[in-house]
């Protein structure tokens, strides 16, 4: 077996080998030149030996001049190439200078015939770098000889797939041994890449069994949507091991490293096609404006601070109770050096005093509130709070954004406020009647936004599975058939603010969620993403629903129907108007209940102003009958 070298092969050993190449080259040259059976050595052998050191020193002191003794041999590259071509020629040209000033002005004769230094510049040339690659081709074969050869394909037959082969083959600390490649350009199948097949993407599964593949590494710098899910999907099925490249923005010193390569994330099936948005009237609506965001340390306020920067607005406030989540978003912006646009407030939307002295200091034209309580188990146990914080505190907001003259205001929403059946959805449902209503007051425009669950954000169920996949399991699903809409935190944040630019008022806009999400299939994915077997290493436990939790989520209720918009992703609901003055009275004698600390009695005026609310799995049941 061939061993990899662990060391560098010195400089000095290089640099003589170098030199020894060089005067191998210039006998060669005198072989080719004459006729070997009869060399005139009477006539050369002089000039040869008078030469010799001349040229000794000519050659070494190039080589010494473009270093090109001082690079790695196992890494020869282009640049390495292109070193050796210089390095050599720049020696002819002044071997020839030397030779033409001695046949002028020394004695008459060349120093070597001119037909022996265009030879001998090609022969060095080619020994050089014949000494170079063998050296290089020594190490990539110890390497692979070291690692178990796995069989592994690489997706993208591009720039970024060849990129990701050459790092496989020179580095060790990767098992795997390149076998073909997938692409989704139909010209490029049945082509070879570096003497490895290429075939289409429709060819998978079949290349997976036939080649036994046991490792797939995404390289591919745009893939199809549809194209990358269902070869990912694909892999799962086949318990093959699938690994992502990072986007080269994200390499490391713009140098890519195996170190680099990620499994794949739950996040990369369930995506979709990016979102397209206007960003010259993005920048055009937030540009130079003072905008406050509501619940601004959460995960989705938190992305919309992030995005809002980007159009140089004036000044975005920051408004959250959480204080150290807050410092933590200060950090970033500072990083960001975008720190100078935001001003960090701690406050709770509860406090109508403390709210109104931020409103009256900062003057806001446009209100992001995504201030809530959103867990449906917590909020059960505890509705005076739901109602507090998602009602009452909503409501303060509204009424100070209509006092205040606020321009527009966006309120974050959310898919359990449509037929709710937990306290949770119906104390948003509220919220939207509320600020829906308040339209009709003021000039502000009051917008909605309502989508499902978002990946990653807080308390969700991606990186719960996460924890419980690394501590072993079990993973708790409560129940088999139960399904979830998603969308990545960044796609539902650009969407809020293509709704809040586009929205004249009144609107609840719909995201297009995409299709719904069977849990239970969600967990196996994570599970073999892990590389680890469902039901062997991790186990899948079925605990039964939550209080108040729902089998589908939905985005609509039967009554509502959308109308387009100019965006594909965003939908208009058509939803009943509700007349402020009522809406108003109604929510506060919903909040006077709070004194009481009844549950009853508060979940049982919430069913009243939202006649759709059914519990489901929860204490509050019997309310409905």
């Amino acid at each position: 077996m061939i061993r990899i070298p662990q060391h560098i092969t010195p400089r000095w050993a290089v640099f003589g080998i170098d030199v020894i190449i060089a005067v191998a080259s210039l006998v060669v040259a005198y072989l080719v030149r004459f006729d070997t059976s009869n060399l005139p050595f009477n006539s050369e052998y002089q000039t040869f030996i008078t030469g010799l050191p001349v040229f000794i020193c000519v050659r070494a002191a190039c080589y010494f001049l473009f270093k090109i003794h001082t690079s790695i041999l196992r890494h020869t590259s282009s640049q390495d190439v292109k070193g050796v071509i210089f390095s050599v020629g720049f020696g002819t040209l002044i071997l020839a200078l030397i030779s033409s000033f001695k046949f002028i002005w020394v004695d008459g004769l060349f120093l070597f015939p001119l037909s022996i230094l265009v030879v001998e510049f090609f022969v060095t040339i080619c020994f050089l770098l014949v000494f170079r690659f063998a050296i290089k081709l020594l190490y990539l074969e110890g390497i692979k000889s070291a690692k178990q050869t796995l069989p592994t394909a690489i997706y993208g037959a591009g720039i970024y797939g060849l990129i990701t082969k050459h790092t496989l083959d020179k580095e060790a600390n990767l098992e795997g041994n390149v076998v073909c490649f997938i692409d989704d350009d139909k010209k490029k199948a049945g082509s070879s890449l570096e003497g490895l097949p290429i075939y289409h993407t429709s060819q998978l599964d079949h290349v997976l069994k036939s080649k036994n593949i046991r490792k797939m590494i995404l390289a591919i710098k745009n893939p199809d949507n549809k194209n990358k899910r269902l070869l990912i999907d694909t892999c799962l099925a086949n318990n093959v091991e699938t690994l992502n490249v990072p986007s080269p923005t994200n390499w490391i010193n713009g140098e890519f490293t195996t170190g680099q390569i990620k499994p794949i994330r739950i996040e990369d099936l369930l995506g979709r096609e990016s979102i397209q948005l206007d960003q010259d009237k993005l920048m055009e609506e937030f540009n130079n404006k003072v905008i406050l965001v509501t619940g601004a340390a959460g995960s989705i306020g938190s992305e919309i601070v992030r995005q809002l920067v980007e159009y140089a607005p004036k000044l975005v406030v920051l408004l959250d109770q959480a204080e150290s989540p807050i410092y933590e978003l200060e950090r970033e912006l500072i990083e960001k050096k975008v720190q100078h646009i935001t001003e960090s407030v701690i406050a709770d939307i509860r406090n109508p005093e403390r709210l109104e002295n931020v409103f009256k200091t900062f003057k806001p034209q446009y209100v992001f509130h995504a201030a809530a309580y959103k867990h449906v188990p917590l909020m059960e146990d505890n509705p005076s709070e739901a109602l507090l914080t998602n009602v009452q505190g909503s409501k303060n907001v509204v009424d100070l954004a209509v006092k205040y003259k606020v321009e527009k205001f966006v309120m974050i929403s959310t898919d359990k406020a449509v037929n709710p059946t937990n306290v949770m959805g119906c104390s948003k449902r509220i919220a939207e009647i509320y600020a829906q209503s308040a339209n009709s007051i003021g000039k502000t425009k009051f917008i909605t936004t309502r989508f499902g669950n978002v990946l990653g954000s807080n308390g969700s169920v991606i990186p719960l599975f996460k924890k419980q996949i690394e501590a072993g399991g079990p993973v708790t699903v409560t129940d088999k058939n139960i399904t979830r809409y998603f969308m990545t935190i960044p796609e539902a944040c650009q969407l809020v603010l293509e709704a809040g630019m586009i929205g004249k008022g009144k609107e609840i806009f719909v995201f297009d969620m995409g299709e719904s999400v069977r849990i239970y299939d969600l967990a196996i994915k994570m599970i073999k993403l892990s590389g680890l077997e469902p039901g062997k290493d991790i186990q899948i436990k079925i605990t039964g629903l939550r209080p108040g939790e729902k089998l589908y989520e939905e985005l609509l209720t039967k009554e509502e129907n959308t109308i387009p918009t100019h965006h594909p992703q965003i939908l208009v609901a058509k939803v009943r108007e509700y007349d402020f003055e009522e809406i108003s009275r109604t929510i506060s004698q919903l909040t006077a209940l709070f004194g009481n600390q009844n549950n009853n009695e508060i979940v049982q005026l919430m069913k009243e102003i939202v006649p759709e609310f059914k519990s489901n799995n929860s204490v509050f049941e019997n309310l409905d009958k």
